[in-house]
């Protein structure tokens, strides 16, 4: 079964306004991080929930950060690796979220 879904979509991030352009891998807002529960596999678009996830906490990889999301309807939690054009002031104040535990 295939696990992932390229699909390319603009979209208004429902949190902050912001206007978003996708590249069919983009899934949270790069301003504020914050996304929507829409999938059930990555891409798919499958999910009814439709719920705000909120990014919880940020980890330093190599590759850049792991922002890890929580659902505020559901409490469904996913982690997802940053992309280059995120706020960089705005996953620093995620990561030294001294609340957060993974799991939670």
């Amino acid at each position: 079964m295939k696990k992932f879904t390229k699909t390319v979509e603009d979209f208004i991030c429902a949190h902050c306004g912001a206007t978003v352009t996708g590249n069919g891998y983009t899934n949270h807002c790069p301003k504020c991080l914050w996304s929507r529960h829409v999938d059930n596999n990555p891409g798919d678009r499958a999910s009814t929930c439709l719920g705000m996830m909120e990014p919880i906490a940020a980890e330093s990889v190599s590759d850049g950060f792991i922002i890890t999301h929580k659902c505020q309807k559901c409490g469904k939690t996913i982690r997802q690796h940053s992309a280059e054009n995120d706020d960089i002031d705005t996953i620093i104040a995620i990561s030294s979220n001294p609340d957060f535990i993974f799991g939670k």
